[in-house]
């Protein structure tokens, strides 16, 4: 056990510290003390002194320095059983500093306040990271409290050691205190730089960075850091809800939608949205462009998922959510989509405009016999919409404003289209009177055979095949309206 005989506070955020400071006099435990801080002590008629005693200082540079001063860092860094360091310690009057209590520049704060670059910078702090690196690297000899959020914990430890403190108490209290500085050190790197550095790419392997501000577009409020792939998967997901309008709800998995509804409530969108595909929303992104309740928190919380974003959460759902310390939970801000997007190949890059159509009854062609139902109608487009964030060849079915399967990523459209219905089958959904999206036109008529088979009742395809008239015969044989769009949403 050591003694603490000395203890240096200074802190941005003044609550709570008078009670640490209160029960240091009453264990007989000198108080040093900074600016606002010293102010503040003194008001609270607590005995302190004012650092600028021992550095023979005032604070200059409008505050910038106050700590940095060999007398201090002397204080808190040589080693008390060191002779050598004793012997200075002693030739320059150097008292021991053996207890540290910082609470730093809100800077991440800052950001979310204010573009006004001079008020950021102000926010970096330097004496108080100082402190507690310092702190930290003489943990045999100094604790250290980096942040108010261990007030608590400290207390306890003063009261139970009457003032001493353990080796293995000091070292917990380093960990923590690299933890704050690095965490700190990142949110500044991150403020200049523009990038974040990721645990890994898409395999373990890989190394990756983000080149971007997630804080412009997310609000995180619970879990681990988000990883390349959950990048991804994100980025699938604010895409695809960006154009959806009505109450939707969507389950994302390696980029695709496995489970995508619109009901007039979040709880209803989300039970629709998950009997899609039930398997395949374990472990997934999920995301809905409505307020999350309780009672959707509630059924949402029975599943295993990565990440949920939604633009607002009512306070008892958020807390529910939040639960799980790792589940990721994103409270998405309004923000514009970027309208051009980069891809690295070979030895360059290339870039395309962000496939922003968004198809409706002006842009449709009527080539069938028989035209589609209003209800059908808004069926198609509500596909269209999907099967332009599916990985290509696609093929979405959709019945009531529910996915009720897809194939996507398959090197010919009729694999697609099987791909969909066996998936569909397997989950009992009922295919009778579904509707079909198709990302590009249909070479042959295999497919409109295929959906007649499973009584699918409409189709919305960009038309343009040379072979065109081979699926209007087979819609007109089997009593299937088809619609044109003229526009094709290849995603690869």
């Amino acid at each position: 056990m050591k003694k603490i005989k000395n203890a240096l506070i200074t802190v941005y955020n003044k609550e709570k510290i008078s009670e640490i400071a209160a029960m240091l006099t009453n264990l007989d435990i000198a108080i040093f003390s900074t600016g606002g801080t010293f102010e503040y002590l003194k008001q609270q008629n607590i005995p302190v002194t004012e650092i600028e005693s021992l550095t023979g200082y005032p604070s200059i540079f409008g505050g910038r320095v106050k700590t940095l001063h060999p007398v201090v860092m002397g204080g808190i860094l040589y080693r008390r059983d060191v002779e050598q360091d004793v012997k200075q310690a002693a030739f320059y009057k150097i008292p021991p500093i053996d207890l540290i209590i910082v609470d730093l520049y809100p800077f991440e704060e800052t950001l979310l306040k204010t573009n006004d670059t001079s008020e950021i910078i102000e926010k970096i702090d330097i004496g108080g990271i100082s402190l507690i690196r310092g702190a930290a690297k003489n943990y045999q000899d100094v604790l250290c409290v980096p942040s108010r959020e261990y007030y608590p914990e400290i207390l306890t430890i003063l009261e139970k050691g009457k003032g001493s403190t353990t080796l293995e108490q000091r070292k917990d209290f380093a960990k923590k205190c690299f933890s704050v500085s690095s965490h700190y050190d990142t949110a500044i790197y991150r403020y200049f730089s523009g990038t974040t550095s990721l645990r890994y790419g898409e395999n373990p392997h890989q190394q990756a960075q983000f080149y971007g501000n997630l804080d412009d577009i997310f609000e995180k409020l619970n879990g681990k850091d988000i990883s390349y792939n959950n990048l991804l998967d994100i980025d699938a997901a604010v895409s695809l809800m960006s154009d959806l309008n009505t109450v939707s709800f969507a389950v994302i998995k390696h980029n695709n939608a496995c489970g995508v509804a619109q009901r007039s409530s979040v709880l209803e969108a989300w039970n629709a949205a998950l009997e899609g595909d039930p398997i395949s929303a374990f472990g997934g992104v999920l995301i809905t462009n409505a307020t999350v309740d309780l009672a959707s928190a509630e059924e949402i919380n029975k599943l295993f998922f990565e990440i949920l974003i939604a633009p607002d959460f009512h306070q008892e759902a958020l807390e529910l959510l939040k639960s799980k310390k790792n589940r990721i939970i994103l409270k998405q801000k309004s923000f514009e989509l970027q309208h051009k997007q980069f891809r690295s190949l070979l030895n360059g890059v290339i870039e395309q405009d962000r496939d922003i159509s968004i198809e409706n009854s002006d842009n449709l062609t009527y080539p069938t016999d028989k035209k589609p139902t209003k209800k059908e109608l808004e069926d198609l487009f509500f596909a269209n919409k999907l099967v332009k964030h599916t990985k290509s060849n696609a093929i979405v079915l959709v019945k009531n404003k529910q996915l009720l399967a897809s194939g996507m990523g398959q090197t010919s459209r009729v694999d697609a289209l099987q791909h969909a219905v066996a998936k569909a089958k397997h989950f009992n959904l009922d295919l009778n009177g579904a509707v079909m999206a198709s990302d590009a036109f249909f070479p042959f008529s295999d497919c409109v055979e295929i959906a007649a088979k499973e009584k699918i009742a409409a189709i919305i395809q960009p038309g343009g095949s040379i072979r065109d008239n081979d699926s209007i015969e087979a819609c007109n044989k089997n009593g299937i309206s088809m619609v044109f769009t003229g526009v094709r949403h290849f995603k690869h």
